[in-house]
């Protein structure tokens, strides 16, 4: 069976309407039903607590970046034994046209990381759509004796296999995390590792398939 990806076309939908009258602002149009649209992402975790993680949806809908103001994991001198590790749960509200449908998710994540010689850092990531039973993980390591920005990226062809009539909303998971262990440097040397934004993309795959909307 052959694939292919087919990128996300189409007029930008804007998120509030007005009117032209001054009125009370008119409903969102629907999501388009030929594609994949990201309708809303949360963020929750140790990593980005409320009121540090700032969310931005692309106009067209098919791509977002989140911006982090506090998500750092550190060890050394001062740091608390929890400090060592952060997490934070990415929650896409996802529109999903009717049909075989598969989302083919590509992430980049950027940040900085200082390691004492002896330590590492591990940035950890995990994709899960609902209604699918498999989790797609990725691991990025790095050594003690770095001390620079950092960037990784995940592409990950998560089967997200649909029979909704006439497209349904779907939520994809993205749970991130940063870990920094001290190693062999010494007791008195700080290691940290913090990230300062994740950017994420959703082309969309389609099987065409005969089916009649209820």
């Amino acid at each position: 069976m052959v694939l292919r990806v087919l990128a996300a076309t189409g007029v930008a939908t804007s998120l509030f309407g007005s009117s032209a009258f001054g009125g009370s602002p008119s409903p969102p149009p629907p999501p388009p039903q030929d594609r994949i649209v990201i309708d809303s992402v949360a963020a929750s975790g140790t990593g980005c607590p409320a009121g540090t993680a700032a969310v931005a949806v692309s106009p067209d809908s098919t791509a977002f970046t989140v911006t982090y103001s506090n998500y750092l994991a550190q060890v050394g001198p001062g740091a608390a034994p929890t400090d060592s590790q952060k997490d934070c749960q990415l929650n896409l509200r996802v529109h999903v046209p009717g049909g075989f449908t598969y989302a083919v998710v590509s992430a980049g994540y950027r940040g900085f990381a200082s390691l004492a010689p002896g330590a590492s850092a591990t940035q950890r990531a995990s994709y899960h759509f609902q209604g699918n039973p498999r989790t797609t993980k990725s691991a990025h390591h790095f050594k003690g004796g770095f001390n620079n920005d950092w960037q990784t990226t995940d592409t990950v062809d998560v089967a997200a296999l649909v029979f909704a009539p006439c497209g349904e909303e779907r939520s994809l998971d993205i749970d991130t995390e940063l870990q920094v262990e001290r190693g062999t440097s010494s007791p008195n040397a700080t290691s940290f590792m913090e990230m300062d934004s994740t950017d994420g993309r959703i082309n969309t795959v389609y099987r065409l398939v005969l089916q009649q909307c209820q």
